[in-house]
């Protein structure tokens, strides 16, 4: 078996074996095994079995994610052209299980405080089959355009995205069934993934991480509904900074209780790390020798049902909420350029206009409230410009229109040389007898981008920002680094 040699701080291990007694030197074993790799598929695309079907790649069940895949070397999903068409996210397993405990329904109004790269705001919008509003925050200008373009490539339609401290959101308060605080931390799950991780290892980091991440929980917990859910999640196993927040959490905020967070091969709470509260059993954490997973600690909480929100309420007037959001009709001669285009497209019944361009917000957007002075990076899908009679349409369209419903497509087998040369930027030869005009382009039946006819040629629309080459770029490895989202400073 292969092994990686992982330099662990001295009193890393030292404080690992006084907590876990007997059980550290399989811990510690599991740290010189190479870590678990996986991908999470896009229900949003297709449905896991099928994938798993058509899949080139060896594939293992997530024991807690129907959605979710083990692979391993030397299968690379990330320079395979399914991932440029947002039929999977590459996520290390212990990440999908957030979705999968928060367990957010259709319709809902769900709150990712920080959401940055995107895979767990992703999975929650697919749980919610893209109804209802997922509002995803980052405050990091960097991690939220990498934000906006993973949910825009995965085909994500309900999200607003928006780039603020938690405390600038307040205006919000009480507003969500579900929020998700993905908080930070020292990354210590990360050891294997990134040495820089261990070399910032520190108990001034831990304790400092511990403070911020208590301070940021008091906060994301305003956002909740009485009778919503909120999520605390970290990828570390210092108890200083998962099964003490919570503790402390819980003596100051009695309008909240612990939901029991059980999952597959997971180990509860750790009541006597803490302040023996036997509640914090109810907590869940993912150790790499129990599991095929980095590592991470998930505390699910609720608020009471007779709790008194902190805002106006979803649907109510007040201080809080403010005017409602100003949407835009669209005009007959947009609709008529769109419908020209995509004859058999239904049209949303919200857009926002900005200079020529139509965007299509979320139903629920306009009840949110007023969005003066947030800083939004997006929100709904930009559908393209509409220039008299001309209708000039967006990538981000392309990426969130089932495939099957474009009258006008091109779809190439993965293991052709036109994909590899379309998602280089290079246009192609037009298919013989092609009318001129937009075509929609794409891998297997999964979306790519816009493609243009015109003299013979089928010109290539793909963004330059994503044109890349599948024969040298380098593997992309696990872009989801969870709580470590406090060592980058996005909190």
């Amino acid at each position: 078996m292969e092994r990686f040699v992982v330099a662990l701080p001295d009193l890393f291990v030292h404080r690992m074996r006084e907590l876990l007694g007997p059980e550290a030197e399989d811990f510690f074993e599991a740290l010189r095994r190479p870590r678990s790799r996986g991908l999470r598929v896009n229900t949003l695309r297709t449905r896991p079995d099928a994938l798993a079907r058509r899949s080139p790649f060896s594939l293992a069940p997530v024991p807690w994610a129907p959605e979710g895949f083990l692979y391993h070397h030397p299968d690379r999903p990330g320079l395979h052209p399914w991932y440029d068409a947002g039929v999977y996210y590459i996520q290390e397993p212990a990440a999908m299980a957030a979705a999968v405990l928060l367990a957010p329904q259709p319709g809902e109004w769900v709150l990712d405080l920080a959401a940055a790269p995107g895979g767990k705001s992703s999975h929650l919008a697919a749980r919610m089959e893209n109804r209802g509003l997922l509002v995803a925050n980052e405050p990091h200008p960097r991690r939220c355009r990498v934000l906006a373009q993973n949910l825009e490539r995965l085909g994500v339609t309900n999200a607003l995205i928006t780039q603020e401290q938690p405390e600038a959101l307040l205006r919000f308060a009480g507003l969500f069934d579900r929020v998700l605080l993905d908080a930070p931390c020292t990354g210590e799950s990360m050891f294997r993934k990134d040495p820089s991780v261990t070399e910032a290892w520190s108990l001034r980091r831990i304790t400092r991480n511990a403070e911020r991440g208590q301070h940021i929980l008091s906060v994301a917990a305003d956002f909740v509904r009485p009778g919503g859910r909120l999520l605390y999640a970290t990828c570390t196993f210092a108890p200083e900074e998962n099964e003490q927040v919570i503790a402390r959490f819980l003596r100051e905020r009695r309008d909240f209780h612990l939901v029991p967070a059980e999952l597959p091969g997971s180990s509860p709470g750790r009541p006597e790390w803490a302040d023996g509260n036997e509640e914090l059993s109810r907590c869940c954490r993912l150790w790499p020798h129990r599991t095929p997973a980095d590592g991470h600690f998930y505390a699910l909480l609720e608020r009471a049902e007779d709790a008194r929100p902190q805002g106006a309420g979803r649907g109510q007037t007040g201080p809080r909420i403010g005017r409602s959001l100003k949407t835009s009709r669209l005009p007959d001669r947009a609709a008529a350029a769109i419908r020209r285009q995509l004859p058999e497209i239904s049209l949303p019944a919200l857009w926002e206009q900005r200079g020529d361009t139509w965007i299509a917000l979320p139903e629920d957007l306009p009840r949110l409230g007023s969005l003066d002075g947030v800083r939004i990076m997006a929100k709904g899908v930009a559908w393209g410009a509409v220039r008299g009679a001309t209708f000039l349409p967006a990538h981000s369209l392309a990426m969130s229109l089932p495939f099957e419903e474009s009258p006008r497509a091109i779809t190439w087998p993965a293991n052709t040389p036109e994909v590899v040369e379309w998602l280089k930027g290079r246009s192609l030869p037009a298919p013989p007898g092609a009318e001129p005009g937009w075509v929609r382009v794409g891998v297997d039946g999964f979306p790519l981008g816009w493609g243009k006819i015109s003299a013979g040629q089928l010109k290539n629309h793909y963004p330059k920002g994503l044109r890349r080459d599948l024969s040298t770029d380098r593997e992309l490895d696990d872009p989801e680094d969870g709580g470590a989202n406090g060592q980058s400073g996005s909190l």
